[in-house]
Formats: structure tokens, sequence, C-alpha cells
């Protein structure tokens, strides 16, 4: 088993509120990621992919085919948006970290080989990061 690695970015506001929680506990519970007015985030995004190695080939993934899927569905769909108002990702789903991680797995999800194992790490913050593999 081998596994490649794409490196992507996008810039995106949200703001973390559950709707059925009182402004005071969504204020108390989230900080300022609760601001009425929203924030953003230097989102970085890595897409490992693994399996085994196509013996014609020599390739895992073809890494252009992989970065031009990433810019095509998340990219495009995610970068200079506001998750909360411009997506329908995000319409009934609060966008922590956590959440959009899974969104992008789902999404990546459907047009990667399924014999392949997927994995997503999104990079809110450079310190503060999540992984989801399914």
């Amino acid at each position: 088993m081998i596994s490649v690695t794409r490196k992507s970015h996008f810039n995106a506001a949200h703001r973390l509120n559950n709707p059925n929680w009182s402004d005071e506990k969504n204020e108390a519970f989230f900080g300022l990621c609760n601001n009425k007015n929203y924030h953003g985030h230097n989102y970085e995004l890595d897409v490992t992919v693994t399996g085994e190695i196509d013996k014609d080939s020599g390739y895992l993934i073809d890494m252009k085919k992989l970065s031009d899927l990433i810019y095509d569905e998340i990219e495009l769909r995610f970068d200079h948006k506001n998750l909360n108002l411009d997506t329908i990702e995000f319409k009934d789903l609060n966008p922590t970290a956590e959440n959009i991680a899974v969104v992008i797995w789902n999404i990546l999800r459907q047009k990667i080989n399924p014999d392949f194992d997927l994995k997503i790490r999104l990079y809110e913050t450079p310190r503060n990061f999540v992984e989801y593999s399914g």
C-alpha cells in the first residue's frame, strides 16, 4: 500500500451557531466563532489517497486528475464563500472544521476509485486541524 497526498487551500467565512440554543448559550459555547457578522479562515486541505500502485502506469492515482478533482469539487464550491449563506451543504449543518472535513470527504469519496482509501486533513489554523477517513 502506498499513499499520495495533494495539498490545496480555500478561503471561507462561517459562523458557528446552533439554532436550537439561545444566543447566550451559543456565545458562551462558541465564543468569537459565534460572531453574528461571521469570520473567516484560510483553510489548508490535504487529500490523501491510499492503495496499490498500478503496474502499467506506476501511479497510484494521476496527481493532475486528483488536483483537478479537488479544484472542481471543493475549491470552486467553497473558496471565497460564506459557508453558512452561500452553500447548500451547510444550510442546516454547523460548519465546524469537523463537519467541513466530513462534507469534503463525502464529495470526493463519490469521485475516487472505491478500491482506494481516502483521508481528509483540514487545517483551520496552522495549529488546529481535523482528519477524517470515513
